[in-house]
């Protein structure tokens, strides 16, 4: 359509009369919005989505299900049992930007009842099969990209039914630029004998939230400072010395033989190439180049670091030496092959293993596939953040503990499942608890738990969206649990700065160097300061105090004479500003609070709020 034509157009819209304010809104943007490549779906809203208009989501722990290690530092992870568009607005608000690798076995999609949209299967007779299934990935994939770190990536499973919509979707939401590679996983080694031919394959798509290319020649293999930014990058994996031997004896010891020519025409690594046996000049193949340049040739040649095949009579070749190769280590390939990462059979049998023989999940991963794939973009010595909004039987949070054992890491992760068929409860938390405290396999062989790890069950509750004073303190006081996952700060103290803690008030956690004041009534804030003026803290580090405020400001003025020991946010606007980045919008009102708008106040308590404080309110 010709801009003139859609300017026309919308001006006529915004004239029509009887339309609606949502219908002439829906009209103006199908008219503004201009698709020129990908896909196009149809819309089809979900039953979680309308209810995100009414309610916010918040997530409450249950804290009879708490694993608590007893090493101190211990990582924490977490289990969330939920919708995972709920739970993925809430982690909006906890962990935006601060997620470096993510997980996802999404359902295929297949026309088998493998689909569930608004409580129904999705079988393969709709007509909006694919539309749904778009619709249903499309707002949580988007929300997954706002969590991702600069460094982060995303690794999704999938097979034929959806793979080709799949990469385009992920094209369209992480951007062209940052697609990885799609890597076939060899999923099935036993052929099926009752089709035309056997799929033996799946894919995992990766995209990255900020692809770079690296030089694998800067840095060791060893090193966390590969790159001089947190770009993402994939980490070299162990060298496979099977490759190398020494035929000649060479002093530097075992070797392979690479090819000396690289892709590409560079004219100033064009150059003849004398075989000094035969006397026959070799130029690079065509479309190529030789990998360095003839003065450095030359002196590669002299230093025996050239070959010309077995026999003497070939092309050149250059000999590359295990105890150099294994300082920089080997590019993985895209081939994900059974023998390493594992198959759908694998997994089958490691689940049931857990559960004493028991099969209580159909097609979970292998834990060596999710294993493997945070081995390849995470070293042990630098945080990371796993998340797995598809947890199903909670593989995820398996191969990360797994993995953090083998090596020292202190990976923390994230699942999200509902609880449909008890899933949650009865299968993805069971299974974690045993990994965690120990479990007895069918033989009767016990293994022994990972106990370095701490494990938190929460699940989502909900506050009424409209503005009302009510709902603003009710999302303030329940908000608490997820300002322990934001902070990653779980020890709760019972007094501050030896003032008796009132949980009504206000709470306090603290752990190490880290810090958090809660405080749920503005009327404490002239009674905390000064015990916060008191407050012996190292040099440099601060409180970081969550407050009440019916506006953005968070009492700042009052918290003036110790703004060097603090770090103010104001509650509710920082998190309903992160809600409104994600969530759907309200029709009928906007729910979020104008800048200094009043929130009445509820009434105080008779007595001080301190109990050992003498005198009138607070």
């Amino acid at each position: 359509m010709k801009a003139d034509t859609r300017a026309k157009l919308i001006e006529r819209v915004n004239s029509l009369p009887g339309l609606t304010d949502d219908e002439r809104a829906d009209l103006l943007e199908l008219l503004r919005t201009q698709k020129t490549y990908g896909l196009v779906w149809e819309d089809k809203k979900e039953d979680v989505e309308e209810r995100l208009r009414d309610e916010l989501p918040v997530l409450i722990e249950d804290e009879s299900r708490r694993i608590v290690s007893d090493d101190p530092d211990a990582p924490n992870h977490i289990l969330i049992e939920g919708d995972n568009l709920e739970a993925l607005t809430t982690l909006a608000y906890t962990h935006a930007g601060k997620v470096d690798v993510i997980y996802i076995d999404p359902p295929y999609n297949t026309g088998n009842k493998d689909f569930v949209y608004n409580d129904s299967y999705v079988d393969s007779e709709d007509t909006y099969r694919h539309s749904k299934w778009l619709s249903f990935m499309s707002k949580r994939l988007r929300i997954a990209k706002k969590l991702l770190s600069d460094r982060g990536v995303i690794f999704i499973s999938i097979d034929d039914n959806e793979q080709a919509n799949l990469k385009l979707l992920c094209d369209e939401v992480f951007g062209m630029q940052n697609y990885v590679t799609s890597f076939p996983w060899h999923s099935r080694q036993s052929l099926q004998n009752d089709t035309d031919i056997s799929v033996n394959h799946e894919y995992l798509i990766c995209f990255a939230k900020k692809r770079r290319q690296r030089d694998r020649r800067l840095k060791p293999s060893n090193s966390s400072t590969w790159f001089n930014d947190d770009s993402f990058v994939f980490y070299p994996i162990k060298v496979d010395n099977d490759k190398y031997s020494n035929p000649d004896n060479d002093p530097r010891g075992p070797w392979k033989a690479d090819p000396f020519d690289a892709p590409h025409v560079r004219p100033n690594l064009t150059y003849p190439i004398t075989n000094p046996k035969t006397g026959e000049q070799h130029l690079p193949p065509r479309g190529r180049h030789w990998r360095i340049s003839p003065e450095k040739f030359a002196s590669a040649l002299a230093d025996n670091r050239i070959l010309f095949g077995k026999s003497g009579n070939g092309r050149p070749q250059l000999k590359v030496f295990l105890n150099e190769q294994e300082k920089y280590g080997s590019i993985a390939h895209s081939w994900f092959e059974a023998e390493k990462y594992g198959t759908a059979t694998h997994g089958s049998k490691e689940l049931q293993a857990v559960f004493e023989g028991e099969k209580v999940f159909t097609s979970p991963k292998p834990t060596s596939l999710i294993f493997e794939i945070i081995k390849l973009v995470s070293l042990p010595e630098k945080p990371v953040q796993v998340l797995d909004f598809f947890a199903g039987s909670g593989t995820t949070l398996h191969a990360v503990m797994q993995l953090n054992a083998d090596d020292g890491g202190k990976r923390k992760c994230i699942l999200v499942t509902n609880n449909e068929n008890g899933i949650c409860e009865n299968v993805t938390y069971e299974r974690n608890k045993r990994v965690i405290n120990g479990y007895t396999k069918p033989n009767g062989d016990f293994v022994e738990g990972l106990h370095g790890n701490t494990l938190r069950y929460y699940r989502t509750a909900f506050v009424g969206r409209s503005r009302s004073p009510q709902n603003l303190r009710k999302l303030v006081r329940l908000a608490t649990d997820m300002l322990c996952i934001k902070e990653d700060l779980y020890d709760e103290k019972a007094a501050f700065a030896g003032q008796e803690v009132v949980k009504q008030a206000f709470r306090y956690f603290e752990k190490g160097d880290k810090r958090m004041l809660v405080i749920y009534r503005e009327e404490a804030v002239p009674l905390l300061v000064p015990l916060i003026a008191k407050f012996n803290l190292p040099k440099g580090e601060r409180i970081h105090v969550y407050v009440f405020s019916p506006s953005e400001d968070p009492w700042a003025g009052e918290f003036e004479d110790v703004q060097d020991k603090v770090e103010l946010c104001a509650l509710p606007m920082a998190i309903l500003n992160a809600y409104k980045r994600v969530l759907p919008k309200r029709k009928d009102q906007n729910i979020f609070v104008e800048e200094n708008a009043s929130v009445e106040h509820e009434p105080s308590q008779s007595d001080s709020l301190f109990p050992d404080e003498k005198g009138g309110e607070a």
